[in-house]
């Protein structure tokens, strides 16, 4: 295949659409939204003990992501977490998150994500995350979300996590 047919091939595979038809509107796919929120951990536990953040510190997350939904059903979100953490009365920025993943529907306005986990503090591992649209407005959702993070590596134990996240998404 030249140059030529290729382009025009990627071309008119970008600028098809497909359509999905429902009751009140036309809904057009792919379907991208982006999204902003704040995001608290609550609790680590590993066998080394629990670790509770607002004891010793304080440690807050600033998800922003990409959501590109397929169809009504499944999509695929990326998402980028700078992390500050608090303590001993100085702050910094103490990890980024990249958090690719899947999305799926599951209806009444709740949506799983299953994420993958890579963070510059040298750890990876998996995210399951169980989100809820809670305001739904004509371009903007309001949400929250429970992730459940599973960590590994850097030299330290398995960890599993819970947080509360809440945002807009737009």
């Amino acid at each position: 295949m030249n140059l030529n047919r290729t382009l025009s091939f990627l071309l008119a595979i970008i600028s098809t659409a497909t359509y999905a038809q429902n009751s009140n509107n036309l809904q057009t796919y792919p379907k991208l939204a982006g999204y902003v929120g704040i995001l608290h951990p609550i609790a680590t536990f590993s066998s080394a003990g629990t670790e509770s953040n607002f004891n010793h510190y304080y440690a807050v997350g600033m998800p922003t992501g990409i959501n590109i939904w397929k169809s009504s059903k499944i999509g695929f979100s990326a998402e980028f977490v700078p992390t500050i953490r608090v303590e001993n009365g100085t702050s910094k920025m103490s990890n980024f998150l990249f958090h690719p993943g899947v999305l799926v529907a599951l209806g009444n306005g709740f949506t799983f994500a299953g994420r993958a986990a890579f963070e510059t503090s040298g750890r990876y591992g998996l995210t399951p995350v169980l989100n809820k649209t809670v305001i739904k407005g004509k371009s903007t959702n309001m949400f929250a979300a429970l992730p459940l993070p599973i960590r590994f590596g850097n030299d330290r134990p398995a960890t599993l996590g819970i947080g509360f996240q809440f945002g807009i998404s737009f």
